[in-house]
């Protein structure tokens, strides 16, 4: 059901449609969404009352083409709390324009999602990185958005937000201290740092040339997805937190021999999927400690 034509700009009535369509067949009504990243599907094992639509069977949603992207978006309940996750999200590199890529967001914000933990594999920059790391976003660098790749391009619906939303505060202060507490409290603060990510096009994974150009540029992660979810999350008024999982060191060596591939990515995702489980069951069941934000964008109810 979804539509063949992916470079046209969704309307707020195709949000609309979507919306209407997944709240009339779920009484799951979540303030929290869970975008899972490349082989980080797993993170869908501890919800309970689960029910589950394939994306091919919602209404305007694009399909996963990518290995390790399942492609069911799945509503459920952890530690009491109405949840729903993507199991696979859309990359820009599988054709899809951004506004496509970034539809899942619009929708979970018609549907009263107020906050939304992003994550996704990445190449580590940072020197004191090792495979296997957990990296809290706390900013990130939108390359593509430099030349002109930008999912907020376009007429601007005041509906959803304002025409220049600020992203200099994109990734919230106050989650981020919640989830390097739960992270301390859970024995693996050894392997969990702060840093900056950066988001590629791709599909290709970067040249040695691009990689020394990126780490002088401030970045400590690089990847293919998340900074299009995160400003539209932001332009909506969701506050978010973002969890990337350190799957290879990126060569900034001429010497090097190793090279990186989707498989071994894949690897290391399903060896880190069980403590990364554990690090947002714990926040989910703690979001309520952080102060709900002062939201006047819409919401579904008096949106439509």
């Amino acid at each position: 059901m979804h539509t063949e034509e992916n470079s046209c700009c969704c309307s707020f009535d195709d949000c609309k449609l979507t919306t209407e369509w997944l709240l009339s067949r779920t009484r799951h009504r979540p303030k929290i969404a869970i975008v899972c990243g490349s082989g980080l599907g797993l993170l869908t094992d501890s919800v309970s009352n689960k029910q589950t639509f394939r994306y091919e069977d919602i209404p305007n949603f694009p399909v996963s083409t990518v290995p390790g992207h399942e492609g069911s978006l799945v509503f459920g309940q952890i530690k009491g709390k109405s949840c729903v996750f993507m199991q696979g999200r859309f990359h820009l590199y599988e054709g899809y324009s951004l506004c496509k890529v970034t539809f899942p967001v619009r929708i979970f914000k018609l549907m009263g999602v107020e906050t939304i933990a992003v994550t996704n594999a990445s190449g580590g920059l940072c020197q004191d990185f090792k495979v296997g790391d957990i990296m809290v976003i706390k900013d990130h660098i939108n390359l593509p958005g430099f030349a002109g790749q930008h999912p907020l391009c376009g007429p601007n619906d005041e509906r959803f937000g304002i025409r220049f939303p600020c992203m200099s505060d994109a990734y919230s202060k106050d989650l981020r201290k919640l989830v390097l507490d739960i992270t301390a409290e859970l024995g693996y603060s050894n392997f969990v740092h702060e840093g900056v990510y950066c988001m590629v096009s791709g599909p290709n994974f970067e040249t040695i040339a691009e990689a020394r150009m990126l780490h002088i540029l401030g970045s400590d992660s690089v990847g293919m997805s998340t900074v299009p979810e995160v400003t539209v999350a932001k332009h909506c008024g969701l506050r978010v937190l973002g969890l990337s999982l350190i799957t290879n060191k990126v060569s900034l060596d001429y010497s090097h021999e190793e090279k990186v591939n989707h498989e071994e990515v894949l690897q290391i995702s399903k060896m880190r999927a069980e403590m990364l489980k554990n690090v947002l069951v714990t926040f989910i069941a703690r979001s309520h400690q952080v102060e709900t934000i002062n939201n006047s964008n819409c919401i579904y109810s008096n949106a439509m």
